[in-house]
C-alpha cells in the first residue's frame, strides 16, 4: 500500500460508529454525503464512475486478491482500514462478505445542470417506496440508456446499500435528479416541450390505450407511479398519454420495475440510429 500501514479498527470505536452509521442510517448519508458500498460488482462500478473514494476496508487475516490490492493502491488518499474480522462481519450486510468495503462522495445533479439533447428519454419515478424495486428500475434505465432519472416527492433513500446493491452500482453511472415538487417538474416539462417537442406518457393498468398500438420513442418522458398508490392524480394530469400494458393472465398488475423496464425497452427498440 503506496501510504504505508493501514489503521487498525478492533474496538467498536469513533470510526466504526460512522461507518456503521453510513450503512444504517438516511440522515447520517444525507449530513456525510456519502455511500457505503459493498460488493465487488458495485465498487468496480463506482470506480468506473470515478467517485470519489474516501475510506477502503479489508478484513484482518484475510489475503487479498491482486484486484482488491489494486484498489488499495489506486486510492492511496482514501482512508485504509484494516479491520478485525468480527467487526467486519458486523458492517457488511452480505452473508458472505466481499473482501473490500468503500465509502464515497455521492455526485449529485440539479436539475440546472441539466444538458439538453435533441431527443432526451427521461424517467420519472413517483415517490419510490420499496428500495429493490428501484435498484431494479436502476439497473433498467441504465441497460436502456435513459438520460436522467427524476425522483418526485418524499421517497426511499435512494442511496442505501440494498439500493445499491440491487442497481448492480448502475446508481453510479446514472444522473438522478431529484424535484422536491411538482411545481418544479412543470417548469421543466414546458420548457422541454417548447424546446423538443417531448411527450409525456404515463403507466396504469387502467390506462386508455394498450402498449400493443401504440409506438413511444424519444424525446419522451416516462412517469412511474408509486407502487401502492400509482400516479397521484395531478401527474395523471401531466400526461399527454397514459397506456397499459396487456397481460393475458389473471393478475391485473406487474411489479413497478418490471412495467417500467418493458417500457424502456420499447423507446429504446424505437429509437433510431440517428437518436441515440
Amino acid at each position: 500500500m503506496s501510504q504505508g500501514r493501514p489503521l487498525k479498527i478492533s474496538v467498536k470505536n469513533a470510526e466504526f460508529q460512522i461507518l456503521l452509521a453510513l450503512r444504517t442510517n438516511r440522515s447520517k448519508r444525507s449530513q456525510e454525503n456519502e455511500v457505503f458500498v459493498e460488493g465487488t460488482e458495485c465498487i468496480k462500478q463506482l470506480i468506473d464512475a470515478r467517485w470519489e473514494i474516501t475510506r477502503i476496508l479489508f478484513r484482518e487475516g484475510v489475503k487479498l486478491s491482486f484486484w482488491a490490492e489494486s484498489v488499495l493502491k489506486k486510492y492511496p488518499k482514501a482512508k485504509q482500514f484494516e479491520v478485525a474480522s468480527g467487526l467486519f462481519l458486523e458492517l457488511s450486510e452480505k452473508e458472505n462478505p466481499s473482501e473490500l468495503i468503500v465509502t464515497a462522495k455521492i455526485h449529485r445533479t440539479g436539475i440546472q445542470n441539466l444538458v439538453p439533447t435533441n431527443h432526451p428519454f427521461y424517467l420519472l419515478f413517483d415517490r419510490p417506496s420499496d428500495l429493490g424495486n428501484f435498484g431494479s428500475i436502476l439497473r433498467s434505465a441504465d441497460a436502456f440508456q435513459v438520460d436522467v432519472v427524476f425522483v418526485l416527492g418524499h421517497s426511499i433513500d435512494v442511496y442505501d446499500p440494498k439500493v445499491l446493491r440491487a442497481s448492480l452500482g448502475s446508481i453510479f453511472h446514472t444522473k438522478l435528479v431529484f424535484l422536491e415538487s411538482v411545481t418544479s417538474l412543470e417548469m421543466f416539462l414546458e420548457k422541454e416541450k417548447n424546446r423538443c417537442n417531448l411527450q409525456v406518457i404515463g403507466s396504469d393498468s387502467l390506462g386508455k390505450e394498450s402498449l400493443e398500438n401504440t409506438n413511444i420513442k424519444s424525446p419522451v418522458l416516462l412517469i412511474l407511479g408509486n407502487e401502492a398508490k400509482g400516479m397521484s392524480v395531478h401527474l395523471q394530469s401531466l400526461c399527454d398519454l397514459i397506456l397499459k400494458i396487456p397481460m393475458r393472465g389473471v393478475v391485473n398488475s406487474l411489479n413497478v420495475a418490471c412495467a417500467g423496464s418493458i417500457l424502456l425497452w420499447e423507446v429504446t427498440r424505437n429509437r433510431t440510429n440517428h437518436e441515440v
